[in-house]
């Protein structure tokens, strides 16, 4: 088995776990990033965890993991391709420093430059691959029902009865059918440009995990304690890193996701957009560059701790990976030595 492909399956295997612990936050987070209703931005605003239970209360614990099947196949579809690309150019780009050191060009290890472009390539590749993906993700995130009425004392008829019956529940055909309907099938690549300015964060991302990564083992070979590194220290790298790239492309992720919400026809037309230009200047008009910031505590803690858990996860299934792929070897020779 390549190395690549074991980077790939295990970066599905922790974008998985990570989505199923963060994905209530990531619904919350959707839904304040597209809020534009002015009559509810005076309203007082509440914080997450208010919000969390704001929709339990009217919506019911469903709509928290609204869209969270296609979700998990996006995340483990986008983490894979993503790992997997990574690290054929991770290799090429190393294979490349290598040839550089023995002509007495560098020191055969891949610069800060190097790492950010290989991020950005294998971003690029992620992005136009599984957009769709993403698009549906994001309408079932949105998509809100109303809350049940009170049925006491107020259930008099057969219509009322029938009246209170709920529609059926919004899934992933659904929300197919309504992104199709709207805008045919280039619909599902709404949002592709400034997911592809986006592709920025996991660039960022990684320049600065490698980075720091790097730096730690280097001490941990000077001091002599060999350059193993903990789980727990993954972590919190990976959460530092998570953390700059977050701060830094926030405004975009609000664009992306403005566009790739429901548009609503014949609405207010300060809230259609017909690209991302148009969504950028309608944003800065009618809602400042405050506009730009809405949910942004939410999404630094839901993508943080994501990223943290992948990176933990991710490094451990490959550690466990090469350990068996190892002994299965080992144990493959011993019958022949004998």
């Amino acid at each position: 088995m390549s190395d690549a492909l074991i980077n790939g399956l295990a970066g599905a295997g922790g974008g998985i776990i990570a989505q199923l612990i963060t994905y209530p936050l990531q619904t919350v987070n959707t839904r304040q990033q597209t809020e534009s209703d002015p009559k509810k931005e005076r309203k007082k605003k509440l914080g997450t965890v208010e919000q969390m239970c704001q929709v339990v209360k009217q919506e019911g614990w469903g709509r928290l993991y609204g869209g969270l099947a296609p979700s998990l196949v996006g995340t483990a579809a986008s983490q894979g391709v993503y790992y997997y690309f990574y690290q054929i150019f991770r290799n090429k780009a190393e294979a490349t420093a290598l040839e550089r050191k023995k002509k007495g060009l560098g020191d055969g290890s891949v610069g800060m430059l190097s790492s950010l472009v290989v991020a950005a390539l294998s971003g690029c590749v992620n992005v136009l691959l599984t957009n769709p993906i993403w698009v549906v993700v994001t309408r079932m995130q949105t998509h809100t029902k109303k809350s049940q009425p009170n049925r006491i004392g107020s259930l008099a008829s057969e219509e009322a009865i029938i009246a209170a019956v709920e529609p059926p529940p919004f899934g992933t055909n659904h929300a197919v059918q309504e992104v199709y309907d709207e805008a045919g099938f280039l619909g599902f690549w709404k949002g592709v440009f400034p997911t592809l300015i986006m592709v920025s964060n996991p660039s960022i991302q990684f320049m600065l995990y490698e980075t720091f990564l790097k730096k730690l083992k280097k001490q941990r070979l000077l001091s002599s304690k060999g350059n193993n590194v903990s789980a727990l220290e993954i972590f919190l790298l990976g959460a530092l890193a998570k953390l700059g790239a977050t701060v830094v492309t926030y405004p975009v992720l609000v664009v992306k996701a403005r566009l790739q919400a429901k548009q609503i026809t014949g609405g207010d037309k300060r809230h259609q957009y017909r690209g991302m230009l148009d969504a950028i200047l309608k944003m800065i008009q009618y809602e400042g560059f405050n506009g730009f910031y809405k949910g942004m505590g939410t999404k630094i803690v839901q993508s943080v701790l994501a990223a943290a858990v992948l990176f933990m996860v991710k490094e451990e299934l490959v550690k466990g990976s090469r350990w068996l792929l190892t002994r299965g070897a080992i144990d493959s020779v011993k019958p022949k030595l004998k």
